[in-house]
């Protein structure tokens, strides 16, 4: 995976998710599920072992002083919300920020969403499929059930050839990478999304600005130390 940025869709929809008492109540739950991946993570003795996993999707330079790792699920109103912050860190730090993504597909349809992202992966259509899922995401993961056949016309609107569909959902090698994804979830105690690690250390109660902050302070560090 080049260094090319997220190209990002019109989102404001995703932020608006976060509107109304409904959401009072699941930002109470994701309080409780950041703060036990905060305790477990600090139990864990190399938790980059669990984190940095080979073959994970991963945007901006290998070498790059500073790493978020951001547990996700493409079916995610909040995690839709969140990817033009990440957008803009990677367009104002490409030689110093990298992300890692790594899947944690909590809701139903997810499994197959990522099936087409892996499609995407192999295809070389990555970023524009994962852009287009994200746009389109309040059309296909519906509250009352997801609407996969739309998520796939999507895709192949990006130029993805969904011919192998049915291939596709039954990847050994994204089945292999869901388990092993499900199984550093379990150990890392993640169950929100997103879930982001800075550097190894778990971030809890993150806003936008408190994303950004905290990978602006982290670039400044690590430029200081030069």
């Amino acid at each position: 995976m080049n260094r090319r940025t997220i190209i990002i869709g019109s989102l404001a929809a995703g932020v608006a998710a976060f509107a109304g008492g409904s959401w009072y109540i699941q930002d109470q739950r994701r309080k409780e599920a950041l703060a036990e991946a905060a305790r477990r993570a600090a139990e864990i003795p190399d938790i980059n072992a669990l984190l940095l996993r080979p073959g994970a999707v991963a945007f901006g330079p290998e070498n790059a002083p500073v790493t978020l790792v951001e547990f996700f699920d493409p079916s995610c109103e909040a995690c839709r919300a969140f990817h033009p912050v990440l957008s803009q860190l990677l367009k104002e730090f490409p030689e110093h920020f990298r992300i890692v993504m790594r899947y944690a597909a909590f809701h139903q349809g997810s499994d197959e969403a990522v099936a087409i992202l892996e499609a995407a992966r192999r295809q070389g259509l990555f970023e524009p499929v994962l852009n287009a899922l994200f746009e389109s995401q309040p059309n296909w993961a519906l509250h009352d059930g997801p609407n996969m056949d739309f998520a796939w016309q999507v895709a192949a609107a990006q130029g993805l050839d969904i011919s192998t569909r049915e291939v596709e959902t039954r990847s050994p090698g994204t089945v292999a990478l869901l388990n092993r994804d499900r199984a550093d979830i379990e150990a890392l105690g993640v169950r929100a999304t997103p879930t982001f690690y800075l550097n190894g250390e778990p971030l809890e109660q993150v806003s936008f600005d408190s994303l950004s902050r905290a990978v602006r302070n982290a670039v400044q560090e690590a430029t200081d130390s030069q």
